[in-house]
């Protein structure tokens, strides 16, 4: 069975309006790519999954697509929200936006943690890849599942054996893959070698 579409963290979200900057033109954009191809999106049972995100500065600064935004066929700036502050060991994050923030963000802060040099993430979910890559490429434990500070912990300790770029298989997620690079386009380059 899927576990996906609900947040694990405790949150601080502060509501405002959408942020007006251009980098989130740059995360829509490769996000409707990922989108055109089925890697991001909802499940029949309206369920949402995957999600992008773009770093802004320290590994607790960052833009994300929100919650449950995989069933927008497209989406705009009202659907990102900005984390501002995190504290893995506690499950904790601070959002502020039009949104919260993906369930996922615990995992994004991770692989910015890791790497100074790593500047996006990609979080998609494909059976078909999840099964082929599975072990096969780094992948997290079985009985880590997503959203929680373990997930985080897992894929910060991958993301600092691989490098600034590369793939994680996140066994105890089913479907669950993760992608990330230097930026938008080499984390989407990266994801696009094993498709």
């Amino acid at each position: 069975m899927i576990d996906e579409g609900y947040i694990k963290f405790n949150s601080d979200w502060e509501k405002q309006v959408a942020f007006d900057d251009e980098r989130l033109d740059e995360l829509i954009r490769y996000r409707q790519l990922l989108y055109s191809l089925e890697l991001i999106g909802a499940y029949p049972d309206g369920i949402g999954y995957g999600n992008i995100s773009l770093r802004l500065n320290d590994w607790k600064r960052f833009y994300i697509s929100g919650s449950k935004t995989g069933n927008y066929a497209v989406l705009g700036k009202e659907h990102f929200a900005k984390v501002t502050d995190i504290n893995v060991d506690n499950n904790w994050l601070s959002c502020v936006g039009p949104i919260i923030a993906s369930s996922e963000s615990m995992t994004h802060a991770a692989v910015y943690k890791a790497s100074k040099s790593i500047g996006a993430v990609i979080h998609v979910h494909n059976k078909n890849l999840w099964d082929k890559y599975k072990f096969k490429l780094p992948t997290t434990a079985e009985d880590v599942a997503y959203g929680t500070p373990y997930m985080a912990y897992e894929v910060l300790n991958l993301v600092t054996q691989i490098g600034d770029s590369g793939i994680i298989v996140m066994a105890g997620h089913e479907e669950g893959i993760i992608a990330f690079g230097v930026d938008l386009e080499t984390a989407y380059k990266t994801l696009k070698t094993i498709i």
